[in-house]
């Protein structure tokens, strides 16, 4: 775990974050900074083993049998990426302090925005394909959430469900890729992936591969044809937008792109799409960048522009430009981090964004004009700039290109005319804004920010000139060392100078610059005559609304399909699902016959036979009886658990058939508190209805009874054959030695397969929250909330015990006349069932028992209390807080499979120890009881979630005056 502390840290500030007072602003900021400072000063410490040529891992087993580990894993490469991340984080902690207002909930702002950096680390530093492929999701969420952030705008929400469903889209996309991959070469292990790239291009997968992982890589870039949802996420605050657009997210595609070059470029499959998507999106996002009216619209679409800058870099499968991309990733990441906080100044200190009526601010901000005129002079390319150099180096890439003859001359033309639009939109914000008559349309009047709200930009703009004056002593060695893994071999020879002579790319770059300065001005003059304000010739081409469109388009297919092949009813729903099961079986019967297999039977009994008839035949009473008579029904499937909860004991299944009477037990509770809410059947009234339902019936009786036939034949075949490969003998053998107990199923649930009990638990209290919240908004049918009759013919007047009494007080004791005894029962047998819950949870490892069960007689024990008292007597006396167990067992299991993974062994492993103690000898005490100790108040909780749900309606009811009881 020496290395995953840099990922997991952000989780946990934010977690800590999420819960300081939400309008703790110099608090939350100080946490959110510390960890990001925290982060790079740890990157910092790694530079010696990195720069030598080294490859810093930290391994922790987790699925060994199959290839996934959790790895850290930081080169060169990852190692500059994650100072980016967590540099410019810090710089936007500071910033975002002095940008939100005192009414923004700081604790939820500064919560996301560590989350969405650990996330962000995560995949910059993932050993792991799959591995990355869960924090890249994760950056998909975050980013969500972040865009979301100001919940009252549509267009935040809007912005930030479009962000989703393309990125999380693509990210399934790139799932199915990571796993193509691994199967190819083996391994999911970012080493031997990245050695086996002779391997993948020549298999028969790569191309489907390559198609897969360039859809999860250029969604979340937002390169073409999935560019549009980009400048819908400037809703986003604009710490936010500085963060999303320099060092995370858009960042994470062409990140991937880079990290996988060694394996899948090289190809003319990559070179036309990486290289077609790059162009398009180089020359559309700039063209569409010099026609907004919004900074953060102009920014967005320059965004798109250098991203695809950065995707053709790496189309061109060229040693040299892998290492210009490499460099122009981090050239974009200052220049572009400096103008998404210099705007939001602008913004901050004149309340608008819109250019049509921002001009002539540098006079009243003079300090932050003059940091905004540098960092667009470095977007557009201007000498002794950062960004200078690394369009000098992609000019002369383009120039270099060796393809057709076509590709040969146009990319440099389209590269030059790409730089001319990049000149256009950055004098649109260093002229036009600070520029200029004085602002006479502003909201407010502008002035100059705190001092260090406008610290980071400043920071910035000043990495902007130094790397532009001495490229060599300030980024010489860093661009080597990040460039090395991208390449995957040696360097090529390249120059950092800001001088090269006369050449190609000089000529280009003075073509751009003054082309770019001749085209702002012309443009400036028609655009103040005509008014545009869409780019002329693909304004109708609105990217949102042809995928919204087409969404619409899909949904409404979907419902057409579903409203020709399904129904309502779950009744047929449930047939349709039996008829289709049934088909494929016997199919597949008909493929390979059903047979029985030579194993040796046991003999049959008379007294087993005649217990599964009473069996069988309250099976079909009780579905024959469900509809007309429930209670009677229940009471029959009561029966049916019953004999299967002695079939188990029959077969020395005794965990099962213990487990089985307690899930019979409570059920059958909850089926007799749900029941009570549901109307009364609709009586037949003629003839015809009466047959149609006696032939539906019918039908469904026979159905059921073939669907049981089948699956009992299939169940006796397989059970009358010898495994060839069972598991039982290797649970059997290995559950004492190293499970560290007798009992073989709790070992199973608590050790060997702990991480699918895990799974489980979590899947329970989900369910448990879920229905207690579904059910706080139901409201009963007045029909059902009325008295039974039998209590309705009784005077006002009638003093009997027949009857629970009806205008008590609250919290009054309702266990009187007929109920008693009962309650004097129910409290006596309370502490008695702690006690024995207690005995079956400690003995569980050995004998049977364990967590489960014991969470289900203490869930009954409850039960009975509620019964025979009423609700309200109980809450009263007993404070359950049935979701702080639940949460609490959920906790106590996750950090017992933590702890392993802390000792270095792989989650959730058993360690047993053997003390001796006092008075009471040696104690044999494993890890796994913990474990079950979690399952225990999983199951407590979730039971006790569920009762409270149902058991909280009769309240409603007698609060609406029904005169229901408690």
């Amino acid at each position: 775990m020496a290395l995953w502390w840099m990922i997991l840290l952000p989780f946990a500030g934010s977690l800590l974050a999420a819960l300081l007072p939400t309008r703790a602003r110099n608090w939350e900021s100080l946490l959110a900074g510390g960890i990001a400072l925290a982060v790079a000063a740890g990157l910092a410490f790694q530079y010696g083993a990195v720069a030598s040529g080294a490859v810093v891992r930290d391994t922790v087993q987790w699925l060994p049998s199959l290839g996934i580990d959790l790895v850290v894993r930081i080169d060169g490469f990852a190692w500059m990426f994650g100072l980016l991340v967590s540099g410019i984080g810090a710089l936007v902690v500071l910033y975002a302090r002095y940008y939100l207002s005192p009414d923004d909930p700081a604790a939820r702002f500064y919560s996301l925005l560590l989350g969405f950096m650990g996330a962000m680390l995560g995949v910059v530093l993932s050993g792991n394909l799959v591995q990355l492929v869960v924090f890249w999701e994760l950056t998909s969420l975050f980013s969500f959430l972040l865009i979301g952030y100001w919940q009252h705008r549509r267009d935040a929400r809007r912005g930030a469900r479009l962000a989703f469903i393309v990125t999380a889209t693509g990210g399934l996309a790139l799932l199915a890729g990571v796993l193509l991959l691994g199967h190819v070469v083996g391994s999911y292990e970012l080493d031997a992936v990245l050695a086996a790239g002779d391997k993948v291009r020549a298999h028969a997968l790569y191309l489907p591969i390559l198609v897969l992982v360039l859809l999860g890589t250029l969604t979340k870039s937002a390169q073409f044809p999935f560019h549009f949802w980009l400048p819908h996420a400037m809703a986003a605050p604009t710490p936010v937008s500085a963060y999303l657009h320099s060092a995370t997210m858009v960042k994470a595609g062409v990140f991937l792109m880079a990290r996988l070059w060694p394996v899948l470029a090289g190809t003319d499959a990559w070179f036309y799409l990486v290289g077609g998507a790059g162009l398009v999106t180089l020359l559309l996002g700039a063209y569409i960048a010099m026609f907004q009216n919004d900074l953060k619209g102009v920014l967005a679409y320059s965004t798109i522009s250098h991203l695809g800058l950065i995707t053709l870099l790496l189309g061109l499968s060229s040693p040299l430009a892998a290492v210009a991309a490499v460099f122009h990733i981090i050239n974009h990441a200052t220049f572009k981090a400096s103008l998404f906080m210099a705007v939001g100044i602008i913004d901050h200190e004149t309340g608008t964004r819109d250019m049509r009526r921002l001009h002539g601010l540098f006079p009243a901000m003079p300090r932050t004009g003059t940091l905004a005129i540098i960092a667009c002079a470095a977007m557009g390319g201007v000498p002794l700039l950062n960004g200078f150099l690394s369009k000098e180096m992609f000019f002369s890439e383009t120039v270099l290109v060796q393809f057709s003859p076509v590709v040969e001359f146009g990319l440099p033309l389209a590269a030059t005319l790409a730089g001319v639009f990049a000149v256009v939109y950055s004098l649109r914000i260093g002229h036009h804004v600070f520029f200029g008559p004085p602002p006479d349309k502003v909201p407010r009047t502008p002035h100059e920010p705190a001092a260090w709200m406008r610290v980071p930009v400043a920071l910035l703009v000043a990495a902007c000139l130094v790397v532009g004056i001495v490229p060599n002593l300030s980024i010489g060695n860093i661009l080597a060392l990040a460039a090395a893994p991208v390449v995957g071999g040696a360097l090529p020879q390249y120059s950092l100078s800001i001088w090269h002579g006369f050449n190609a790319p000089f000529a280009m770059s003075l073509v751009a610059l003054l082309g770019g300065s001749w085209l702002y001005v012309v443009f400036r003059k028609r655009r103040t005559q005509d008014g545009l304000r869409s780019a002329p010739g693909i304004g109708r081409l609105d990217g949102r609304r042809i995928f919204e469109a087409m969404l619409v388009g899909l949904f409404a297919a979907a419902r057409k399909v579903l409203r020709h092949t399904s129904s309502r009813h779950l009744q047929q729903q449930v047939l349709w699902m039996l008829v289709v099961a049934g088909a494929a079986a016997l199919a597949s019967a008909l493929v390979v016959p059903l047979e029985w297999g030579s194993r040796e039977r046991v003999p049959v009994t008379i007294d087993f036979v005649l217990l599964w008839l009473v069996g069988a035949a309250a099976a079909i009473g009780a579905a024959w009886q469900a509809r007309a008579h429930r209670l009677f029904a229940l009471t029959l499937l009561g029966i049916v658990g019953i004999v299967v909860s002695v079939t188990f004991a029959w077969f020395s299944a005794p965990d099962l058939a213990l487990t089985q009477i307690a899930v019979e037990t409570v059920t059958t509770v909850f089926f007799l508190l749900g029941l009570r809410w549901l109307p009364k059947p609709q009586e037949q009234e003629t003839n015809e209805t009466r047959v149609r339902a006696d032939w539906r019936r019918g039908r469904d009786l026979v159905l059921s009874l073939l669907a049981g036939a089948g699956l009992a034949a299939v169940s006796y075949a397989l059970l009358t054959r010898t495994g060839a490969q069972s598991i039982s003998p290797f649970y059997l053998d290995k559950a004492l030695p190293e499970g560290g107990g007798h009992n073989v199923v709790n070992v199973m649930l608590v050790d060997f397969r702990a991480f699918d009990t895990l799974g489980e638990i979590t899947v329970l209290a989900t369910v448990g929250l879920a229905v207690y919240a579904l059910l706080r908004r139901f409201r009963p049918p007045r029909e059902v909330t009325v008295l039974p009759p039998q209590q309705r013919v009784l005077p006002p007047d009638a003093e009997t015990d027949l009857v629970k009494p009806q205008d008590l007080p609250q919290e009054e004791d309702v266990a009187r006349g007929y109920l008693l005894v009962p309650a004097v029962l129910v409290r006596l047998m309370l502490p008695i069932s702690l006690v024995v819950a207690f005995h079956l949870l400690l003995r569980g490892h050995n004998l049977p028992g364990g967590g489960f069960v014991a969470g289900l007689v203490v869930s009954i024990a409850f039960l009975a209390q509620y019964l025979v008292s009423g609700t309200q007597w109980v809450e009263s006396r007993l404070r359950i807080d049935p979701p702080a167990w639940a949460a609490a067992g959920l906790v106590l299991a996750v950090l017992t499979g933590l702890g392993s993974l802390v000792l270095g062994y792989p989650l959730l492993t058993t360690h047993t120890a053997h003390v001796t103690w006092p008075l009471l000898g040696d104690l044999h005490l494993p890890s796994a009881a913990i474990f079950d100790l979690g399952v225990f108040a999983v199951v407590l909780g979730s039971t006790m979630l569920l009762l409270t749900a149902l058991g909280h309606q009769s309240l409603r009811a007698r609060r609406r005056g029904t005169g229901m009881g408690s």
